[in-house]
């Protein structure tokens, strides 16, 4: 019996003839070929990404657990598999415990476990604040990660009593701290004290304002490639584009989030990816469901293209470029593959950059990319 089978005691099984109101699925439908918890448990030794729900949202003082793992399971098992080389499961849903506590240490030890036996773990939340339980599944084994966090705003409001809304704070000066760097992008300059953003470019830490996101989305590539752990929030939406967030009529359109997406799955580095805030009620024709469903298509998809990239010690599927600028030479790698960039630094290091970081150091200016990477510790 595998050792995965212990999950079981932290997890409720999908009903999968609600989700497929008794029709069943068709041949070619990701319902058809997911293996889904359901009567038993599956075998998840050929799975690479992981679905796991979590109902809970008392973070954000909502009480009643969330259907949304649910509804985004419906609209998701709908589609249609296009990559046969990417095989996925679904192990159901956290239980919720008798207090938060309980509920992100049940969900840390299934994303814990889940990573350690290798696979890529998908959370459907709940509230944004179960990222914490994604960050302490590597904190607990002390592994040094980097993270991306999508959000119209940055949560670290340390004067509200919900854990929604102070999360990151937690995460991003905890001790010991196992966050080597953190990225949040798409959020809201309007919805953000200028402190706040002040704190965290003294952090090091990189943040882009929504327009910045939508002007240069392949500049977030390179951004997301270096990451384990993401977290979204479908406040990053404009309302038109998922109506049941709110928040703002300004932000992310579908395509860019599903873009988004798709850069995680192709990131070597990425293994656990959070998506959060979705309330099933204030929706309007499942369409902030479905909006959620394609992002894990293309997350699907990200996937399937990244595994055709090889390593950076097989230089002969890669371009080099030898470079000078303000005195100093790098090396530019881009693979003939999948056509992502590479720069290396003066430790010889390999970080992931752009095209246009390329372009900035062939014209002898110093990639802001670059620069940000030396004044890390």
């Amino acid at each position: 019996m595998s050792d995965y089978l212990n999950l079981v005691d932290f997890l409720e099984p999908v009903n999968t003839a609600i989700l497929s109101e008794d029709i069943g699925y068709k041949e070619g439908q990701i319902g058809k070929v997911i293996a889904t918890f359901d009567e038993s448990f599956p075998d998840l030794d050929a799975a690479q990404l992981v679905l796991v729900g979590c109902p809970e949202q008392r973070g954000a003082g909502i009480k009643a657990p969330s259907s949304a793992a649910d509804a985004v399971r419906q609209a998701f098992y709908s589609l249609y598999y296009w990559h046969a080389d990417v095989a996925i499961a679904d192990v159901g849903n956290v239980k919720t415990g008798s207090s938060v506590a309980d509920s992100y240490a049940a969900l840390k030890i299934v994303v814990r476990e889940l990573m350690n036996i290798g696979k890529r773990v998908v959370v459907l939340g709940g509230s944004h604040d179960l990222t914490l339980a994604q960050y302490y599944a590597f904190a607990d084994d002390q592994k040094s990660i980097e993270a991306v966090g999508i959000d119209a705003v940055v949560d670290i409001h340390i004067d509200s009593p919900r854990r929604a809304d102070n999360f990151l704070m937690e995460m991003l000066t905890a001790e010991p701290n196992f966050m080597t760097h953190y990225n949040h992008l798409a959020f809201q300059s309007y919805f953000v004290h200028p402190r706040m953003l002040e704190t965290m470019d003294k952090l090091r830490f990189d943040c882009f304002r929504v327009g910045t996101v939508k002007e240069h989305l392949e500049e977030m590539e390179p951004v997301i490639r270096s990451c384990h752990l993401l977290t979204f929030d479908i406040s990053a939406f404009a309302h038109a584009f998922a109506p049941a967030t709110m928040l703002s009529p300004n932000g992310l359109n579908g395509e860019e989030a599903c873009t988004l997406m798709q850069y995680a799955g192709m990131s070597p580095n990425m293994q656990c990816i959070g998506i959060y805030g979705y309330q099933p009620e204030k929706d309007r024709d499942g369409l902030t469901a479905m909006q959620v469903a394609h992002m894990l298509w293309y997350l699907i998809d990200g996937c399937s293209r990244g595994a055709r990239e090889v390593s950076l010690d097989e230089r002969d599927h890669f371009n080099e470029f030898h470079t000078l600028f303000a005195e100093v030479d790098t090396l530019f790698l881009q693979s003939k593959r999948t056509g992502r960039w590479w720069m290396q630094l003066p430790d010889e290091r390999f970080i992931a950059c752009s095209y246009r970081d390329y372009q900035q150091a062939s014209s002898n200016d110093i990639p802001e990319r670059w620069l940000r990477a030396q004044e890390r510790p």
